[in-house]
């Protein structure tokens, strides 16, 4: 997938868009509604009414990418409540998402650190 990757930072915009929106529109309400730098290289997904199209506003360094998806799936993406506000995702749950899985459910597991063993040095 051309996009952000493994490594970008994502920010959920819960509140419905109205989907003619373009550019523009977009970076204003991550510069005026989130208080968001868009030219950081932070990919801001927006959701429509019926929770079946998304878009993505990511800056690669040379240019913004405005980048559309509409689930053919009848119940369509799996969003949060929509609120007013922000919150932040894995890169791993924004690849669940816009393949259109339940991203709530996807989380790493967390790391549990082996016991020390006498005798053997920390590397």
């Amino acid at each position: 997938m051309i996009g952000p990757g493994s490594d970008a930072k994502v920010l959920i915009y819960t509140k419905p868009i109205d989907f003619r929106c373009g550019i523009d529109t977009l970076v204003a309400k991550v510069q005026h509604e989130l208080s968001q730098d868009p030219w950081r290289g932070v990919a801001y997904i927006f959701r429509s009414k019926r929770k079946d199209r998304l878009k993505i506003l990511w800056f690669d360094g040379t240019g913004i990418w405005l980048m559309t998806k509409r689930a053919e799936a009848a119940e369509g993406f799996a969003w949060p409540p929509a609120v007013d506000g922000s919150f932040s995702i894995t890169a791993a749950q924004m690849a669940a998402l816009t393949s259109g899985m339940d991203w709530r459910r996807h989380r790493a597991p967390r790391r549990v650190n082996p016991p020390k063993i006498e005798g053997f040095a920390d590397a």
